[in-house]
């Protein structure tokens, strides 16, 4: 069992910037592949961004390409995303996910431990 923390989130104008930061800890040694997505309201989960256990595959939605970037503490279940060029269409709670196998998921789904969320709204 792993528990899935996110911190962070908060109320900025379009154009600035945060950085989210997801925890996972448990009865583990090991690293998993961890994700970021986000929901609107009334909407379903979106893939953000996503970072394999080793860290060195990462995937992005097209839509965050360029202004986002997800980063993992070495060795670790800690993952970050820092977030710039914030746009009033982020505006979502964004919740970490995390899985025990392998690959990059970009299904909800498809993950085994989710945190609770942390809000982001960006203002225009």
């Amino acid at each position: 069992q792993v528990h899935v923390v996110e911190s962070g989130g908060g109320s900025v104008q379009a154009g600035g910037s945060l950085r989210l930061s997801c925890v996972g800890s448990g009865r583990t040694t090991s690293t998993y592949t961890m994700a970021w997505f986000r929901q609107a309201p009334g909407k379903q989960h979106d893939f953000v961004a996503g970072i394999s256990w080793s860290g060195i595959n990462i995937e992005y939605a097209d839509s965050v390409k360029g202004r986002f970037t997800i980063s993992r503490e070495k060795d670790t279940n800690i993952v970050h995303v820092q977030m710039n060029d914030l746009k009033p269409e982020d505006t979502a709670d964004y919740y970490c996910a995390a899985t025990q196998f392998g690959n990059i998921r970009r299904q909800w789904t498809e993950y085994d431990w989710w945190g609770q969320g942390t809000q982001v709204t960006v203002s225009s």
